[in-house]
């Protein structure tokens, strides 16, 4: 009886993890805050807050920005002194830019556009910001930069996205690196791994293309 009592304990408490597990990570679809992130992302869109951004040659609102001429953006975090993991962004952002110009020179123009936000607007001004776009030989028709003048706007920004960002005292930070997807409505559709990077061009570009 003592070993029945033991096994059925060891059952219910199974069980019981079981379940707390599920409810914590969406019936197992994802095992990490980022996944459930991205997972809670792909089932309700985030609308972009209505900030204003400045770059090199322009100004406005980032939900105008984001709807300009009804396409889609790939959208990542920058600042301009990262030596890590915008580094990857950069060739990342390159790769796919690349991928655009194939697609015009073959007479395919999917509305699709890439747009880096620095989140150190301090010292990212319009200025810093154009001579990284010249390094990375960015084609402004195709890629923008932009910063968040307002520190305020910023940081409701880098909320409202989940995107973070910590100062590591130094000048420099500790930030999450992903592609975010938005559609013309500006809304984030999709998070993808910058290892997801053909993975997320394709599904932008079948968002931009709409339906047939």
């Amino acid at each position: 009886a003592m070993l029945l009592r033991t096994a059925l304990a060891s059952v219910l408490l199974l069980l019981g993890g079981w379940a707390a597990a599920s409810w914590l990570t969406y019936g197992f679809q994802a095992w990490t805050d980022e996944g459930a992130r991205r997972l809670e992302v792909a089932l309700h869109p985030v609308t972009a807050p209505p900030i204003t951004v400045q770059g090199p040659g322009l100004s406005g609102s980032l939900p105008a920005l984001l709807g300009e001429d009804g396409g889609v953006t790939i959208v990542d975090f920058i600042y301009t002194h990262c030596e890590t993991v915008c580094l990857t962004l950069g060739s990342s952002f390159q790769q796919l830019q690349a991928a655009l110009q194939a697609d015009l020179a073959a007479g395919h123009d999917t509305k699709l556009r890439l747009l880096s936000i620095s989140f150190d607007g301090a010292r990212d001004d319009p200025a810093a910001l154009q001579a990284y776009a010249q390094g990375l030989r960015a084609d402004p028709a195709l890629w923008r930069f932009v910063r968040v003048p307002d520190v305020g706007e910023q940081q409701a920004l880098l909320r409202a996205l989940g995107v973070v960002v910590i100062p590591d005292g130094r000048g420099d930070y500790e930030h999450n690196a992903a592609l975010l997807v938005f559609d013309s409505r500006g809304r984030m559709v999709r998070i993808f791994d910058l290892a997801e990077q053909q993975l997320a061009f394709n599904y932008a570009r079948h968002l931009a293309r709409g339906p047939r």
